[in-house]
């Protein structure tokens, strides 16, 4: 564990998903406790998406970004927790750290909503970014889609769902953490039973809050697609002591023997969600190669993707 990081340890909540009401108000409460940064000249709106049912969505647009790319961000929360409010102190670092517009989407949760509530919500807003791109002050052809833990397997759903439909194309896809695979097959997710924030038992609880009764699709546990080919570039992050490792490595391996870019940054010393403590220098580096990341994969360079 990395230095820094352990010393945070004793202060960090277990995730408890077994009751998933009392756990979202735990995660509004710690969510609120994290300062928004200060960034003048930044354009914040809410806006609802007309689908069915409507999707709300908040889209932050840094100075000097009108016109240029945008990235679809989703939110973590083992698929139960989270929405625009518990997201907008990191949806607002993102933003402004890549210059980019970014368009954080409040879908709809499990166990309420299983899937493919949430993914349905997300393609909608894919579609809508796309048709409405000139209005809000978007490029449709500089479209990605990017989210943490949960909100990272949804946005590789999205990807092979738009791949799929035939859909709009997609610019490239950030993978922060995924949550891919719901069979929890990997070295990782079989031994990291008392890992940080988030451990064995909780993912299990997390997918089946997530699945439901329905049996999992590779739209909702994207390992499981057989076909990996003709998806857009890809951006994978992975902690070391996170049990949804090993799922996101070899994901990266797999989309790049299907012929997809990959870049992959297993990050040392870290757990699941640690980048949110950005008192440490590890967690520091992370968030500055994401906003590197978004801010290159949307602009004329392409890849590599983080440039740092």
């Amino acid at each position: 564990m990395d230095p820094e990081l352990e010393a945070f340890l004793p202060l960090i909540p277990k995730a408890d998903l077994a009751d998933p009401i009392a756990e979202r108000v735990g995660f509004a409460e710690l969510a609120a406790s994290v300062p928004v940064p200060d960034t003048p000249g930044m354009e914040v709106e809410d806006l609802t998406v007309p689908a069915d049912p409507p999707v709300r969505v908040r889209v932050y647009r840094p100075r000097g970004s009108e016109g240029g790319g945008a990235l679809i961000w989703l939110h973590g929360g083992g698929w139960i927790m989270g929405d625009l409010d518990t997201e907008h102190p990191w949806a607002t670092r993102l933003a402004a750290g890549s210059g980019r517009t970014v368009i954080s989407v409040e879908y709809r949760l499990a166990p309420e909503h299983p899937f493919p509530a949430a993914l349905e919500d997300a393609y909608a807003v894919l579609v809508w970014v796309s048709e409405q791109a000139e209005r809000i002050g978007v490029d449709p052809e500089r479209i990605a889609v990017g989210g943490h833990s949960a909100g990272g397997g949804l946005a590789a759903g999205v990807a092979l769902s738009s791949r799929d439909r035939g859909g709009p194309a997609i610019r490239f896809q950030l993978l922060n953490q995924p949550g891919l695979d719901d069979r929890q097959r990997t070295w990782s997710a079989r031994n990291f039973t008392d890992t940080p924030w988030m451990d064995r038992d909780k993912v299990t609880a997390a997918w089946r809050h997530y699945l439901g009764s329905e049996p999992a699709s590779m739209y909702a546990a994207p390992a499981r697609a057989e076909d990996l080919s003709g998806l857009p570039p890809a951006y994978i992050a992975t902690a070391e002591s996170c049990p949804v490792r090993d799922e996101g490595i070899e994901y990266a391996s797999r989309l790049l023997r299907a012929g997809v870019s990959v870049e992959l940054h297993q990050w040392a010393g870290t757990f699941h969600g640690s980048q949110a403590l950005l008192s440490a220098s590890v967690s520091r580096r992370q968030f500055d190669e994401l906003c590197a990341v978004v801010e290159r994969a949307l602009s004329d360079r392409g890849l590599p993707l983080s440039g740092v």
